[in-house]
């Protein structure tokens, strides 16, 4: 993870402090840390580090088969200045790409931990069917000429008998 000081340009600017707040409450593709787990065939849970974030500063939304995870800090209050900024609590938008027919099935923030807990549900028409196979010539009359050409099925092979 890369952080960046601004604190020597702040020596040498005038009048750039909005330019570097800004450069420093962007959005960061690497933050917040993230798991991804498998927890059986169609189920799969994704686990976020958000400590300091509420429930109202944290959105989930899924479009399509993009699931995006959105942190907004609300604005500080007090008016205080940090002179060390060792805590990474930064904006954030962390968008993950879901194979087709997965669902989020729920989500819970619990001590920091952001949980989604995702399901595939894959609809009956589209799952693999077995197809039984009849022994039985069952279809259309054989024309006359087809005869001789047919197959008989679940017949006994000719034997010569000396």
């Amino acid at each position: 993870m890369r952080s960046f000081d601004y604190a020597p340009l702040y020596r040498t600017t005038v009048g750039f402090d909005r330019l570097f707040d800004m450069l420093e409450n962007s959005v960061r593709s690497d933050w917040p840390p993230y798991n991804i787990e498998k927890n059986g065939d169609n189920d799969y849970r994704i686990t976020m580090a958000v400590a300091g974030f509420g429930l109202d500063e944290v959105e989930l939304v899924q479009n399509g088969p993009e699931l995006s995870v959105i942190g907004q800090r609300k604005p500080d209050q007090e008016n205080r200045e940090i002179l060390h900024r060792g805590l990474a609590i930064g904006n954030f938008k962390q968008v993950f790409k879901l194979a087709d027919h997965v669902k989020v099935k729920a989500a819970n923030l619990q001590n920091g931990l952001l949980s989604v807990d995702l399901v595939r549900e894959v609809p009956e028409e589209l799952k693999p069917r077995r197809i039984e196979i009849s022994s039985e010539a069952k279809g259309l009359p054989l024309k006359k000429s087809d005869k001789k050409e047919a197959i008989k099925l679940n017949a006994e092979p000719e034997r010569e008998v000396a």
